[in-house]
């Protein structure tokens, strides 16, 4: 999959912005404040009908305007056209592939898939179980449609669920015993079938981190990822389990009046040689498992959807050793097409730009191509 051209329209600092792009690597240059990260946002958006970085859409529309437009032309066997419109005065959000609007973000997911490496990854192997969670979600939803919905069928059980153990701190009615029944059998069969699906994703993922950190670190160092699920204890019988759990604990989600156990808890430990990452990891070795993370995650993509990922690389390079940023350059020689934002082209000797690149310079609205 290709994105060949796009358009921005009073999104963040582009009041009108047109780009074509490079099949191959494509650098996008220029000095803080002049929208580098914006078009990888906008990139993020077409391929996901998201931000990857705000939590309103109203924070991308540009200062004294009421909406903005992103337009996106993608080419794999047919051609795409994608548009994307905000209303801040309705408040809403219009997406529209081919003149035809597609109400639902889950009928977009994974159609055009989207690797986003950035210096916030730091927050995967350094953060919340909840951040590897979600990372480990947004991969295998971008791949299974199957997991997406159960995702989001489970995820509505959660809110349905906690707000009526909310009401029981207050009303203990029989009738609404008899609906936590109800909402706890579904919470096990949907919980129970995200518990196996990140079972199989786990295992079959990890070859792609390890080939990846090869590459980039050798040998010496063997990166691993193990799941921990429900109470850690890793039950085979995964229903079973989690309804004897959820019978063990519910005096105290009565009384807490939320969901204290399911796969909305569980972790990803990460470790190098055995070792947890998060509690002895070096900066150095930190950084190499974000990258080799995101790699692994654009040839997984790759393989499981047949369709080859946009791989955007926002700001990363000053963050790594010239020995790391070396590998990685040459890493992604073996990507197809690739979006690199950097402050100067110069500062990095290493990087190659070769005839079939672009390099995309920005400077207070004007765009040169080189």
């Amino acid at each position: 999959m290709i994105l060949t051209s796009v358009q921005l329209k009073n999104f963040r600092s582009h009041k009108d912005t047109s780009l074509n792009f490079s099949e191959k690597l494509n650098y996008i240059v220029g000095g803080n404040g002049q929208g580098k990260t914006s078009i990888l946002e906008a990139i993020y958006y077409l391929c996901t009908t998201k931000s990857s970085n705000s939590k309103t859409d109203a924070e991308a529309v540009s200062f004294n305007e009421n909406e903005f437009e992103i337009i996106g032309s993608f080419t794999n066997l047919t051609e795409n056209k994608i548009r994307i419109f905000y209303s801040l005065n309705e408040s809403k959000k219009y997406y529209f592939q081919n003149n035809k609007q597609v109400s639902r973000s889950a009928e977009v997911i994974g159609k055009y898939p989207v690797v986003l490496l950035t210096p916030a990854d730091h927050a995967i192997t350094q953060g919340s179980p909840g951040d590897r969670r979600k990372f480990v979600d947004s991969v295998i939803s971008q791949a299974s449609d199957t997991y997406l919905n159960i995702l989001l069928d489970f995820n509505r059980t959660l809110r349905q669920r906690s707000s009526l153990l909310n009401q029981l701190k207050e009303n203990r009615r029989k009738n609404l015993f008899d609906e936590l029944d109800a909402w706890t059998l579904k919470l096990i069969q949907s919980g129970s079938e995200i518990i196996k699906h990140r079972i199989k994703f786990v295992e079959e993922f990890n070859s792609y981190v390890n080939e990846s950190y090869n590459i980039i670190m050798g040998t010496n160092e063997v990166p691993s990822i193990r799941y921990s699920y429900l109470d850690g204890k890793n039950n085979s019988d995964i229903e079973n389990h989690f309804s004897e759990l959820l019978s063990e604990k519910r005096d105290e989600e009565l009384r807490r009046g939320t969901n204290v156990i399911g796969p909305h808890r569980d972790d990803f430990i990460f470790e190098i040689n055995g070792i947890n990452l998060r509690s002895y990891g070096s900066q150095g070795q930190h950084k190499t498992f974000q990258v080799a993370l995101r790699f692994a995650e654009f040839f997984y993509l790759k393989e499981r959807t047949s369709n080859t990922p946009i791989f955007l690389l926002d700001d990363v390079f000053g963050e790594l050793d010239t020995n790391r940023a070396v590998k990685i350059s040459e890493y992604l020689r073996h990507v197809g097409q690739a979006f690199i934002t950097l402050t100067d082209f110069t500062n990095f000797s290493f990087l190659r730009k070769n005839e079939d690149d672009k390099l995309i310079k920005l400077n207070n609205g004007n765009i040169a191509y080189a």
